[in-house]
């Protein structure tokens, strides 16, 4: 796939992680490209999956999810059904900001957004309840000294 994004497009693909709310006029011109060429050139990445979703960024703190907890989960069982069940817990909770299997000593890594600790607390005794691991452990963010969606291009 990358073969077929070209130094146009990753110009274009940069200006829209930073902001998407530009216009295609403003876009193009910042990559020398007509309205319609550049209109295309977005939609074909759309269409191709390179633009998965155009999003707005909201402020944590200011929605009241201003705690972030890495959340360290090691398991014994990784059978088939207890990895639905584990995907299903995640994917109801919406304080699941991201969730990771990982190769080494843990087994998953969760990124979770709540307002306190208190908020963290009834977060752990819901994903305990439903699902059996080994052990789960988590580690509070105490400064956030770089948070990005940006894909590196």
């Amino acid at each position: 796939m990358t073969n077929q994004i070209d130094k146009i497009d990753r110009a274009i693909l940069r200006i829209l992680q930073s902001d998407a709310t530009l216009s295609v006029d403003d876009i193009g011109a910042a990559v020398n490209l007509s309205r319609n060429a550049c209109w295309r050139r977005i939609k074909m990445m759309e269409q191709n999956g390179v633009i998965t979703g155009r999003v707005a960024l909201v402020d944590p703190a200011q929605v009241g999810a201003p705690l972030t907890a890495m959340v360290l989960i090691r398991t014994n069982a990784h059978d088939a059904a207890w990895m639905v069940d584990f995907q299903t817990a995640l994917r109801s909770m919406p304080e699941v900001v991201g969730a990771y299997r990982m190769s080494g000593d843990l087994d998953y890594v969760l990124r979770v957004r709540v307002a306190d600790v208190p908020a963290y607390d009834a977060f752990y005794k819901r994903l305990t309840s439903r699902i059996s691991v080994s052990d789960i452990s988590a580690s509070f963010v105490m400064e956030e000294i770089k948070e990005t969606t940006a894909v590196p291009l």
